[in-house]
């Protein structure tokens, strides 16, 4: 994932994405840098129009999301109590019991 950063970090600084560059802002953040991963890299966005690529993105819709029905949000609410129940049970541990369980790994 920071070899794709470093190719839009150098796109939006207008630089040119070749394999010096991209190692620089590797070695930058502190990112050990990885020689193949780098060639590739830079032979595959030779053949991308990032600003195409970038523009799509973008450009995609995204669905609102929706209210989820009733049911749901009972179920929600069944989880709840389970969640209060299982608290509450680890809480009625005792001291006698918290201390045999150290006594155990003591001996």
């Amino acid at each position: 994932m920071e070899y794709i950063y470093a190719s839009l970090l150098l796109k939006t600084a207008g630089k040119e994405i070749n394999e010096e560059n991209v190692k620089k802002v590797l070695q930058a953040a502190g990112v050990e840098v990885d020689e193949v991963r780098v060639k590739a890299l830079v032979a595959a966005l030779k053949q991308v129009d990032i600003d195409k690529v970038l523009e799509s993105a973008t450009a995609m819709p995204m669905a609102p999301a929706t209210a989820p029905a009733a049911a749901p949000a009972e179920e929600k609410k069944e989880e709840e109590k389970k969640e209060e129940e299982e608290e509450e049970e680890k809480e009625e541990l005792t001291e006698e019991d918290l201390s045999a369980g150290l006594g155990a790994l003591f001996g």
